[in-house]
């Protein structure tokens, strides 16, 4: 900019391009001061600006991130009496949506219907980000719907505004329009529609939809690949991970610090946590995200001698912590039973990083005192936050609750959590189990007629696993999965030689008093003794098992995990909601302490 800028003073004629030019390269540059300051100059000189001249200095000052500057701009364009164009409209539109201005874009919206350039593609494509970035989700159809000209800017904007909206079902069929009546969809496009389904939670469709994507002809790029990575990561799809990771490799995408640090998550949520150190230790650089991802990771596995290590390398490294690091330390400390050092980490966030704790914070601290047996401690941390806790604290604190058996404190954490979350089923069922835990009937019963007044239901567990490249869902109690019969047999034969063996199943945590054969059978069904099963009679013997749960893994399913390990010589890996579990030869890493 210095060279432009001497280059312009030295010309002795300086032409309404030349100034428009220079202004609009100040106002990409975020350089709002300089931008106004040559604009008033250029008038000094006896050149007034034109149409052109402002559009660049709108279009700079929002792609600089200056969106406020870049609204005002148009608002001084027209006092001015310079009626905005197409390209100007859509310019002002993006830096409204990124202000989140609606009424303001709503006038915009207006003026381009009067101006007569409502149709113009780029204004169309800006209206349609525009709503979405301001939760307008009606108007980002409506504004669609309305267009004569269907392109793949408009088609990229459309899902991506529906996505931020979690109108995810409309977003993935409109996409299957797109594709259906042939509109050239690009890279950008498919990135867009498997970051919609990862963000909310469609991980399966987001596996297909890359696939497809591929098979389309559509390369992925290293905005793809870290988008994509969280899907394998939550549906433990290992090899699909893994071909993921060898392609990065083959386009030289591993030295992205984005890449890298999807990697290092999607290795560590898959059980790999190995593998995701030496990806981590291979990065050529690294950010916070990359170090939380790893520290993460550690804490996800209970390795939290490891978490700490690696906090502290971080700390050596000058890699400032933020409120995610210690989210995942403290989790790691509360994994591990840690009790004292996850204290003086909570303090240590405070005083010397200067993190005011957040509700995160509170809630992992909850849980390390808690899992301790420091269930008054846990209580009393409750009552001097500053702010009102939320579900995840009282759901902590009951979560502990159910793990020492303490009923009274149990039912003022229910109480709480049923005024916070009274759609919230599984608050009901942990109470209750708490209740059949020390034989208390009545109080089952009650929490029992509770559900049922509401209309609520037991949400159902859901694991998943990798067999051969594919990826099986199976939901507790469904009979749909085309190999249920011999997982059905699979598990009778594990029933017998567990009851041949001595081996009783827990059945303190069953909703209902019934009978003890009729508790077996409401067992038998979970989604993660499925799960098992079927990579049983799937693999060859000896082959390491990966299961990823919806929900936390229950004390029967703990205890059968354990015993199938020993009795089919087999590692079984368990992800649920709160950590890994790793059985092998009858044991499990968390020591028990799930």
């Amino acid at each position: 900019m210095a060279n432009a800028r001497d280059v312009l003073d030295r010309m002795p004629y300086k032409s309404i391009m030349d100034w428009s030019a220079l202004i609009a390269g100040y106002a990409a540059r975020g350089d709002a001061k300089e931008s106004w300051g040559l604009l008033e100059q250029m008038r000094s000189a006896g050149v007034e600006p034109n149409v052109i001249t402002w559009n660049g200095l709108v279009s700079g000052l929002n792609r600089s991130g200056h969106t406020w500057d870049a609204v005002l701009a148009l608002v001084k364009m027209q006092v001015e009496c310079f009626l905005p164009d197409a390209i100007g409209v859509s310019c002002a539109l993006s830096a409204v949506g990124d202000v989140g201005d609606v009424s303001f874009g709503e006038q915009l919206h207006g003026y381009a219907v009067k101006a007569g350039c409502r149709l113009d593609p780029c204004v169309t494509t800006a209206l349609i980000d525009m709503y979405g970035k301001c939760r307008r989700a009606d108007e980002i159809v409506q504004v669609f719907d309305e267009s004569s000209h269907m392109d793949v800017s408009s088609c990229n904007a459309l899902v991506t505004g529906l996505s931020r909206n979690a109108q995810v079902s409309d977003a993935v069929s409109l996409f299957r329009e797109f594709v259906g009546q042939g509109v050239e969809l690009n890279v950008v496009s498919w990135t867009s529609i498997v970051a919609c389904c990862v963000q909310n939670g469609r991980d399966l469709e987001a596996v297909d939809l890359f696939r497809e994507m591929q098979s389309e002809g559509i390369e992925p790029n290293s905005v793809t690949i870290p988008c994509v990575l969280p899907a394998f990561a939550n549906v433990a799809a290992l090899m699909h991970g893994r071909a993921a990771h060898c392609f990065a490799l083959r386009k030289d995408f591993l030295h992205n610090i984005f890449v890298g640090s999807a990697l290092v998550d999607m290795y560590a949520k898959c059980g790999r946590v190995r593998d995701a150190r030496m990806i981590f230790d291979a990065m050529p650089s690294r950010n916070v995200v990359s170090w939380n991802a790893m520290i993460g990771g550690y804490a996800m596995h209970g390795e939290a001698v490891n978490a700490v290590q690696l906090f502290r390398s971080m700390q050596r490294n000058r890699h400032k912590p933020d409120q995610v690091t210690f989210t995942c330390v403290l989790s790691a400390c509360g994994q591990a039973g840690l009790t004292e050092e996850g204290r003086r980490y909570f303090n240590e966030m405070q005083q010397k990083h200067g993190i005011s704790p957040r509700m995160e914070h509170y809630a992992c601290m909850v849980t390390l005192l808690g899992r301790a047996g420091k269930l008054d401690d846990a209580y009393d941390i409750i009552n001097e936050m500053s702010f009102v806790p939320d579900g995840c604290i009282w759901g902590s604190l009951l979560g502990s609750c159910r793990l020492h058996g303490n009923v009274a404190l149990a039912e003022v954490a229910a109480e709480n959590l049923f005024q916070l979350e009274p759609e919230n089923a599984g608050n009901y069922v942990l109470l209750s189990n708490i209740y059949a835990s020390k034989r208390m009937w009545d109080g089952v019963n009650r929490v029992r007629d509770m559900m049922k007044d509401k209309g609520l239901k037991k949400e159902k567990g859901c694991s998943w696993i990798e067999i051969k490249n594919k990826v099986h869902m199976l939901l507790a109690g469904d009979t749909s999965h085309p190999m249920m019969t011999v997982i059905t047999e699979k598990l009778k034969q594990l029933t017998v030689e567990m009851r041949r063996l001595g081996f009783a199943p827990s059945t303190d945590f069953v909703l209902h008093d019934v009978e003890e054969q009729d508790k077996d059978e409401i067992l038998a069904v979970h989604s993660e003794k499925l799960a098992v099963a079927l990579g049983l009679v799937s693999t060859s013997p000896g082959t390491p098992l990966r299961v990823i749960k919806n929900l936390r893994i229950c004390g029967d399913c703990h205890e059968a995990m354990k015993f199938i390990s020993s009795f089919e010589g087999r590692e079984i890996s368990v992800r649920d909601t709160n950590r890994f579990h790793h059985f092998k030869d009858g044991k499990c890493s968390c020591g028990d302490y799930w």
